[in-house]
């Protein structure tokens, strides 16, 4: 039932909140730059080191979207 919840709250922010909209849109795009990263056989050290910040940023993205959807759900309790 929580998932079912967040993933509503997750729709509505899309529809509603410009920067979660954008986060997500930017989310998604590292999501694809990785997948191309970790797809190589062979990477060299710079693709790894790409690899790494990717990932920082992806999580850094993901805690501002947490963030917003905690927020939203504090205005509606």
């Amino acid at each position: 039932m929580e998932r079912m919840a967040q993933e509503e709250l997750k729709a509505h922010l899309m529809a509603t909140n410009e920067e979660f909209r954008q986060l997500a849109d930017q989310h998604s795009e590292y999501s694809r730059q990785l997948d191309r990263l970790e797809a190589l056989p062979h990477p060299t050290e710079q693709e790894e080191l790409e690899e790494h910040r990717i990932k920082k940023l992806k999580l850094r993205i993901k805690d501002q979207m947490e963030a917003i959807m905690s927020h939203s759900r504090q205005q509606v309790a």
